[in-house]
């Protein structure tokens, strides 16, 4: 009785390391992508709006909602699908905010954007490719919601 009582508990000490293991790596930081799709328009006040799908290395996800307001010399109207690419998140619901931009940007018919913006200790730094056409300096907000 007391050997079957010893390896239960043996078992049982043996799998205290991995427990730990797990809760250590899950309390990492994950890196979580977003694609999305956004179209807007400037003429001096910039406005954008779209959607995304955040996907999450720990398996996480959620779909956002986008907004985009600013304003500098800018004037154009476009459609962007892109990629967005987080750092410094240990969990997915910390994509969700308003992140600082700015930027200078040029383009007509079909077009590539890039942008890194933050928000904390937060980061986010978005591509895609466009159409549309578009010219100015620019400065505003980005923001994430459900």
């Amino acid at each position: 009785m007391h050997t079957a009582r010893n390896l239960v508990l043996a078992a049982l000490l043996a799998a205290v390391p991995l427990m730990y293991a797990g809760n250590a790596q899950a309390a990492g930081e994950i890196s979580c992508k977003m694609r999305f799709e956004i179209s807007g328009w400037s003429a001096f006040y910039k406005t954008a709006s779209g959607s995304g799908e955040v996907t999450c290395s720990n398996g996480q996800s959620m779909h956002v909602k986008l907004r985009s307001k600013g304003g500098g010399l800018t004037f154009g109207k476009q459609r962007i699908d892109g990629v967005g690419k987080f750092s410094g998140i240990f969990n997915v619901n910390e994509i969700l905010g308003t992140y600082v931009t700015g930027g200078a940007h040029a383009g007509a018919v079909n077009s590539a954007n890039g942008t890194v913006m933050t928000k904390g200790n937060v980061s986010l730094a978005l591509s895609g490719t466009g159409k549309g056409w578009n010219l100015g300096v620019d400065f505003g907000k980005f923001t994430i919601s459900r």
